[in-house]
């Protein structure tokens, strides 16, 4: 099944194709069998009327003198196929035509006995073999006798059909003998052209209505994930194709105005509250310079700050892949050692290891913002990170990896929803607000790709951030 084709296009000229073929083999089939029923059918008339005349034409014969002396004259085509020398084709014997070799066959002894019945012949009777034409003994004294004939002779179909008849009350065979016409050749190139024509009209036709059908649908599908993605505004598709697909089309155009508008009104809505938010913090830590007591202004001051950088958490994680930059061929190794670079600043332990150079189109504040997240959490929990930028397969990946306690398997899926943390507290310094892998996962779909969570054998969690190439 790997091999078969993925598109709509390609299975449904696969699947003609195949049934095309199947219908040919069964009509060829069908086509052979008629064929040969009908050559069975001329062989075995053609026998029955030399039996039948086959007597009269033997006393004209005789009354012939020069019958005997004259070399045979061969008909290569008369009104049933090739014709012998009338010196072959009947004779009357006391004896068996069958010689040592001879396999009969019961079938058309069968139907040769109700073809003569039919012309009121009482058979006690019949054999019916087949033999090589030039192994016949008939033949072979025709032969010795005029080998003058023996060069026409020769050029006879290869096999002799042999038929024998003994009436009702009588001793005496009539033997007959008809040239066996090969099978015709050209009945295979026939329907050979003829499957070709019908495939090359059938497949061109249905190419040319199948892609007026899935290349709408493929730039439908392209524009769905892009805006899946992203969701950035774009003109709406111009509908094309069948009627069923233009309605698709224009239903899709609806669907993606609806939803831009709404994620417009979220833009807008999620602006006001962290306008009318933040001015209220500004205020009140202004106003906290008043309270007398040390401590309790600390702690006043560490609240609201937790509350601003929640809050700006919460605007980014709203506002990822709403922006209107269009990704940018980036060196993703360059873009790990920016990031690592501003942790060495501060002095945090964390290293870089880069596989050779990597580049893909991506947003490259986003990426940035989602790998320091990966950095930071492992830099919470482990007090150190390592940063490794590698490619597997057809995905490039940014990988973090700490040497922490990790997480459980059965809450690495919880943990990249919003506000899960791996801290039960809600304190920052331990755990932060919950969102820093919940943004990276976002980052990296906006890409097209995931974030996946792994822990590490050895002990500690492996963060993938992995992108299509």
């Amino acid at each position: 099944m790997r091999f078969l084709p993925k598109s709509l296009l390609g299975q449904v000229m696969l699947a003609m194709a195949v049934a095309l073929l199947v219908a040919q083999a069964i009509s060829a089939t069908l086509l052979y069998r008629a064929a040969e029923q009908r050559r069975e059918a001329t062989l075995l008339h053609a026998a029955a009327f030399q039996l039948i005349a086959g007597s009269r034409r033997a006393d004209m014969a005789d009354g012939n003198r020069d019958a005997r002396t004259r070399p045979p004259r061969v008909r290569w085509q008369g009104a049933d196929g090739p014709r012998l020398p009338r010196q072959i084709r009947y004779r009357e014997s006391d004896t068996t035509p069958l010689v040592a070799g001879d396999q009969r066959s019961s079938r058309r002894e069968t139907e040769l006995g109700a073809i003569l019945a039919q012309q009121g012949i009482a058979a006690d009777e019949i054999v019916v073999a087949t033999r090589p034409f030039l192994s016949d003994p008939q033949v072979i004294d025709l032969i010795e006798s005029f080998p003058r004939a023996r060069s026409r002779l020769r050029e006879m179909p290869r096999d002799l059909m042999v038929v024998g008849l003994r009436r009702e009350d009588e001793r005496v065979w009539q033997i007959a003998r008809i040239a066996v016409p090969p099978r015709d050749r050209a009945f295979g190139r026939t329907l050979v052209v003829q499957t070709l024509i019908q495939f090359l009209v059938l497949v061109g036709l249905l190419y040319f209505v199948l892609r007026r059908i899935t290349r709408p649908l493929a730039v439908l599908a392209d524009r769905t994930q892009r805006f899946s993605g992203a969701g950035a505004p774009e003109e709406p598709l111009t509908p094309s194709g069948p009627q069923d697909v233009r309605r698709l089309i224009d239903a899709h155009n609806a669907m993606q105005a609806r939803i831009g508008s709404m994620l417009d009104e979220k833009d807008v809505m999620l602006g006001a509250i962290g306008h009318d938010l933040k001015t209220p913090l500004s205020a009140l830590r202004v106003r906290i310079e008043s309270v007398e007591d040390e401590v309790a202004r600390g702690k006043m001051a560490d609240t609201i700050e937790e509350i601003t950088l929640t809050l700006d958490e919460i605007l980014i994680l709203a506002r990822v892949g709403r922006g209107n930059s269009a990704p940018e061929p980036t060196e993703l190794g360059a873009l790990a050692a920016s990031v690592v670079e501003e942790f060495e600043d501060l002095g945090q332990p964390v290293t870089l290891e880069s596989h050779g150079r990597l580049a893909a189109p991506v947003q490259l504040t986003w990426l940035k913002r989602g790998l320091r997240n990966l950095v930071t959490n492992a830099l919470r929990y482990a007090g150190a990170a390592r940063v490794t930028v590698l490619r597997d397969g057809h995905e490039a990946v940014l990988r973090v990896e700490d040497d922490g306690p990790g997480i459980p398997e059965d809450r690495i899926a919880a943990m990249m929803e919003p506000f899960t943390r791996g801290e039960a507290s809600r304190n920052r310094e331990t755990g932060g607000a919950g969102l820093g892998l919940t943004l990276a996962r976002a980052v990296a779909e906006q890409h097209g790709g995931t974030l996946v969570l792994t822990n590490r054998p050895e002990g500690g969690l492996r963060a993938d951030i992995r992108l299509p190439l």
